[in-house]
């Protein structure tokens, strides 16, 4: 019997595919979960900070009411440390609500919204999930093709996604370059600028990209605190926007979207200096560790500025999610990206030392 309910777009998305939690594939293989390791969500190997951690506990007092629905406090804090004004922020359930929240708000059915190839999925599914038409643009070095991506931009086009770090595949893209883009874009046209991995980046390539927010009404970027701050089991992001995107965005945005201990957690973490410094610290050991060993075995990987690497684990198209299965069956849990187009390909996050080093060595031996 054919489905009825809900309009055709939406039927037709895939629901998306999470990396796969420890106790499933402890369940799934029959194996110890202490002796598992996961290498497939881009989380902190180093967990919660514990500044963040004590907040949580300070909070849990006030958990009985409801959360500061506005976030005066964690906007005060942003607001203070981007030097922007607090009304030029949205707080998220993870900046994959802020994403949603910009496709929600900006385009209708029918309208169009412009991708990079090889970008983080969420964009083509909040495309879909609103009935809008995405138009993926072609990678370039599996990165994003900025001067193609401007001429795949129609009179109908009211979104452009950009990742910078990319997800999945770890590209960079220079400033001078986003800023060119940003020069060219029609006005009437939203650009989000999703900046997940941004913490990761080397600090001769860090750049603020609030002072594009100054410049141009159109910009909107997506920050989040699950990955270099440890939070992402308690779902916080936020966007950057002048007020007149953040008006459109908290129009839509559900009341109490994130909770009193998130709230809470990100206000400690986004001062945790040393944390953070820690975090990078330990994400370019791991990525040394992880691609000197493929040097060594004489793998493809496309070199990342994220905390993941995208290595090339075959030549057919069954390498990916064969290589995956062997690896799981190992207690290993890495990313197959076949969704993204890439079969011959897995995504592995940089974890602990020992854990990279369990990643390697079951590599080696199902390879061999």
């Amino acid at each position: 019997m054919s489905n009825l309910f809900g309009p055709e777009y939406v039927r037709a998305i895939a629901p998306y595919q999470a990396g796969k939690p420890i106790s499933e594939v402890a369940r799934e293989f029959d194996l110890d979960e202490a002796e598992i390791i996961k290498l497939a969500s881009n989380e902190n190997p180093l967990g919660m900070p514990d500044s963040a951690r004590q907040a949580i506990l300070e909070a849990m007092s006030g958990i009985g009411r409801y959360p500061d629905a506005n976030g005066f406090e964690l906007k005060a804090a942003i607001s203070a440390r981007y030097s922007v004004p607090q009304e030029w922020i949205t707080l998220g359930n993870g900046s994959n609500d802020i994403l949603e929240l910009a496709a929600h708000a900006f385009v209708q059915p029918g309208q169009a919204v412009v991708f990079s190839q090889y970008s983080f999925i969420v964009y083509a599914l909040a495309t879909q999930a609103v009935g809008g038409r995405g138009i993926p643009v072609p990678a370039q070095k599996f990165g994003h093709d900025l001067d193609a991506m401007r001429q795949a931009i129609t009179s109908d086009t009211r979104l452009v996604f950009i990742a910078n770090p990319n997800n999945p595949t770890g590209t960079f893209i220079p400033p001078a370059a986003i800023d060119a883009f940003l020069k060219a874009v029609p006005k009437d046209v939203v650009v989000v600028i999703d900046e997940a991995y941004n913490e990761y980046l080397d600090p001769g390539l860090q750049y603020e990209s609030t002072g594009w927010v100054r410049q141009y009404p159109n910009l909107l970027i997506s920050r989040t605190f699950s990955k270099a701050y440890g939070l992402a089991g308690l779902r916080v992001g936020f966007g950057i926007a002048q007020s007149a995107l953040t008006d459109m965005l908290n129009r839509i945005r559900q009341p109490f979207n994130v909770n009193s201990l998130a709230q809470a957690a990100a206000i400690a973490a986004l001062n945790d200096k040393d944390f953070l410094h820690r975090s990078a610290q330990l994400n370019a050991e791991g990525y040394r560790q992880l691609t000197h060993t493929f040097d060594e075995m004489g793998l493809e990987y496309v070199p990342s500025f994220g905390n993941f690497v995208l290595v090339k684990v075959g030549n057919d198209e069954s390498a990916g999610a064969r290589i995956n299965l062997a690896l799981l069956k190992k207690g290993i849990i890495v990313r197959p990206v076949g969704g993204y187009g890439l079969p011959q390909w897995l995504r592995v996050s940089i974890g602990l030392p020992e854990e990279n080093a369990g990643f390697i060595n079951a590599l080696k031996s199902v390879l061999a």
